[in-house]
């Protein structure tokens, strides 16, 4: 598994805004919106003062917020106006560092970057006036008709729709800014009247086939995957990203989720076609079981507790309080709590003299439950 490059963004000089001495840009354009004025704008900004050496590449940008109290319009206004720069090649948007100065060519990036859904939505359009066989000057759907044609949300296709402004693919039939009248400026474009090539994939798919060959690469049927801020860091990815990159390889039978130390284990390599069940999964219950039983489990206790100590209209302690007796999550007595209040046993109030009262009397009777935990050396053994 490759492994990412992490700058220190401490070692990052940031250009003042105030330093700068710019003047605003023209916002009142009626045939372009706000964000294709500010990209423009900034590229502007960016090539002279390279050129005249006020700022070098690799320096950070200021932060969105900043440019949009400069500018007085919203930060998601500066957001579309960077991507549009990141696009053309000015600058480069990094996990936890902020926007850098590329200059007219992106310098060479140890980052993978997000294939946004932008950037599909760009890509399903061009598909739109290829396959109907559009010209220059034909119309376009608007922007909110659109985006129920390639499935997209109306801000996302917007979004597109600026970025095929800016690089001239599409333009403004009317001088009203609210008109949503667009038509194709020009034709010549990648799809060369095919499907766009763009590479439709998220950066969580890149994660999971990166997951993939790590563990082809480095762990056997059997090995406990590293934790997820590990694995994190290896991929300058955040934890999110890896846990959504995990699941698929969950379903798919390659991993097998368990609960506490067991932590989660290869149970079939990658590419392996074989598709029989391994023992070690026939004796775990699923994560999902698994987590239902430890919440029942909880119940339980809780249920026993009111049958023993308490009546009917009795106020139980509070949710911190058993989370100390019990050696509990708070959130574990609040769900339990949540599914007793729902068969009836208990109620919440609020106000002063709120708080969790008893409603009905459970019975102390038991489930059984999975057999969930057994070591893990048993998964080694062949069973005859």
């Amino acid at each position: 598994m490759q492994e990412y490059k992490n700058e220190n963004k401490t070692n990052i000089k940031k250009i003042n805004l105030q330093k700068l001495n710019l003047t605003a840009p023209d916002l009142k354009n009626p045939k372009e919106s706000k964000a294709t004025v500010i990209s423009k704008w900034m590229s502007l900004w960016i090539e002279k003062a390279l050129k005249e050496n006020l700022i070098k590449p690799n320096m950070l940008m200021p932060s969105k917020a900043e440019f949009a109290y400069f500018l007085g319009v919203s930060v998601g206004t500066i957001q579309n106006a960077i991507r549009n720069l990141e696009d053309l090649g000015y600058v480069e948007s990094k996990q936890r560092i902020g926007t850098l100065i590329r200059g007219k060519q992106p310098a060479e990036s140890a980052i993978r970057k997000l294939t946004s859904k932008r950037e599909m939505a760009i890509a399903a359009i061009k598909d739109f006036i290829t396959s109907n066989k559009m010209k220059a000057g034909s119309i376009l759907p608007s922007s909110r008709a659109m985006s129920s044609i390639i499935g997209y949300s109306n801000n996302t296709t917007r979004a597109a729709f600026d970025y095929l402004h800016t690089t001239g693919v599409i333009s403004k039939s009317s001088n009203n800014s609210n008109d949503n009248i667009w038509q194709v400026a020009s034709i010549n474009f990648d799809s060369n009247g095919k499907k766009s090539k763009i590479e439709q994939k998220t950066l969580v798919d890149k994660v999971e086939n990166d997951l993939k060959d790590y563990i082809t690469n480095e762990l056997t049927v059997g090995d406990k995957i590293p934790a997820h801020f590990e694995l994190a860091k290896k991929l300058n990815v955040s934890i999110k990203t890896v846990h959504d990159a995990l699941k698929p390889l969950v379903r798919d039978g390659i991993l097998l989720t368990r609960r506490g130390r067991y932590g989660t284990t290869v149970i079939k390599m990658p590419y392996e076609t074989n598709t029989s069940e391994g023992i070690e999964k026939s004796i775990f219950a699923p994560a999902k079981d698994t987590a239902f039983y430890f919440y029942e489990k909880t119940q339980n206790t809780i249920k026993r507790m009111i049958a023993e100590n308490y009546d009917i209209g009795s106020k139980l302690p509070s949710i911190m309080t058993l989370s100390k007796e019990l050696d509990l999550s708070p959130n574990t007595i609040r769900k339990a709590f949540h599914h007793l209040a729902k068969d009836g046993y208990i109620k919440f109030s609020r106000g002063r003299y709120g708080g969790t009262f008893v409603t009905d009397i459970p019975s102390t009777g038991e489930e059984a439950f999975k057999w969930i935990a057994v070591s893990p050396q048993y998964t080694r053994v062949t069973v005859n």
